[in-house]
């Protein structure tokens, strides 16, 4: 008897998940469509970075329809991942959703069980001390993604070795090391020493960031749109004067920055 190779019927509600995953697994079915059918977890990886960091971009406009679009199609890449697996027999959508399910279940038990947590530091400390739990004898920085960019890696591995305990008492600390770090890197010679100097310079700035509850990422993203605003608009004065900015000197050009600086603040 030959296998049943009907279509799963799409649900009219589109607003429901069951719709979206039978619509995935139509597409990577064995009548679907053939760019789906060739994919693999490997071809899919790209894609999945992209939308994260469109995601981002669309929290950071504070668009909601923006927000929203964008999750979807962050959701779209781990379906698409959960059906390869089960086309080639890794897994299958369900053991992706239980796991997930039982770990929530798991590292809540002050929702799920009679644990106690009444600030978020709380649930924070709890979450740590099971998730070692359920690896004993697994190093506390293990599992931290070394595709993380460096910044954020920076900060979660930081962020862990705190929480064990190897951490300053207070940010005074952190600021008196970051000191030492500028002057040593002021005075490297080589430019291997140079670069390892600043790499020093910044990881404490990173510690320095998570110390004050900063996300280091973000600060850094606001702070390269900050730059991007006021250089456009030095970049748009001077084409407006016919200046060349390679041919102005430091104070002309600190003039210009400086308007630029009045304007966003509302002070022009």
């Amino acid at each position: 008897m030959e296998a049943d190779t009907t279509p799963e019927p799409i649900p009219d509600d589109l607003r429901q998940f069951e719709a979206l995953e039978a619509i995935i697994r139509r597409l990577h079915g064995p009548e679907g469509c053939p760019w789906d059918r060739e994919q693999t977890h490997e071809s899919l990886r790209p894609h999945l970075l992209e939308e994260a960091y469109e995601l981002l971009e669309a929290i950071d406009s504070g668009k909601g329809d923006a927000i929203a679009e964008e999750l979807g199609d962050v959701l779209l890449q781990v379906l698409m991942h959960s059906a390869v697996a089960e086309r080639t027999g890794e897994f299958e959508f369900g053991d992706v959703y239980s796991r997930i399910a039982a770990k929530l279940v798991a590292r809540h038990p002050h929702v799920f069980a009679d644990a106690e947590a009444e600030t978020a530091e709380d649930v924070r400390e709890s979450w740590e001390v099971l998730k070692q739990k359920e690896r004993p004898n697994r190093p506390r920085l293990e599992g931290v993604p070394a595709t993380l960019p460096a910044l954020a890696e920076s900060q979660t591995i930081q962020g862990r070795a705190r929480r064990a305990g190897f951490d300053w008492p207070d940010i005074h600390g952190p600021l008196e090391k970051l000191s030492e770090e500028i002057t040593e890197l002021a005075l490297a010679e080589t430019d291997e020493d140079r670069e390892e100097e600043f790499g020093d310079v910044l990881f404490v700035i990173a510690h320095i960031a998570a110390t004050m509850g900063i996300d280091g990422e973000q600060a850094l993203r606001k702070a390269n749109g900050k730059f991007r605003r006021r250089f456009g608009l030095v970049e748009q004065w001077a084409n407006e004067e016919s200046l060349d900015l390679q041919e102005m000197d430091i104070d002309a050009l600190d003039e210009l920055w400086t308007r630029a600086k009045a304007l966003e603040r509302g002070e022009l």
